[in-house]
């Protein structure tokens, strides 16, 4: 079983965090999707990840393309079978099956914008109260911060 992870996003912007999160999941062994509904959204994120990490790119693709099974990174609002992790952002939703069936679920959310708060603090009561583990994760002078636990 799977655990969520949220990320209120306070001093480092989306653009940042992302192309690091997902280094990490793929250091894993990994294959990731990143859930979103915005197709601008999803565009800029693709031209983000093609310039970061500095010493490269991580390769992956947008969904809908003849070649999404192949992607080691997705992103889109395709289903979640077959993908190790789940990275929601721009408010995407994550259901407890999309955790239970991943390793890990990030769910990433501005922390300057109050809806997002909002939303993020639905998917943490929704998720926790079905049993999914979870954690909740804050900047604090630069570094992240594990600021509550529900196992």
């Amino acid at each position: 079983m799977g655990a969520a992870y949220f990320y209120h996003l306070t001093d480092s912007p989306l653009d940042a965090t992302l192309p690091m999160l997902i280094g990490k999941a793929r250091e894993a062994g990994w294959r990731v999707l990143v859930k979103g509904h915005d197709e601008v959204l999803m565009k800029r994120l693709d031209e983000v990840l093609w310039l970061r990490p500095e010493d490269g790119f991580l390769p992956h693709g947008l969904a809908g393309g003849p070649h999404d099974d192949d992607q080691p990174v997705l992103l889109g609002d395709a289903p979640a079978d077959g993908f190790a992790c789940v990275m929601s952002v721009g408010g995407a939703d994550i259901t407890p099956d999309e955790v239970v069936a991943s390793e890990r679920t990030c769910i990433l959310f501005d922390g300057h914008d109050g809806a997002a708060l909002e939303h993020a603090r639905g998917q943490w009561k929704a998720l926790t109260d079905a049993g999914c583990p979870a954690q909740y994760w804050a900047q604090e002078d630069g570094r992240w911060t594990k600021k509550a636990e529900k196992a």
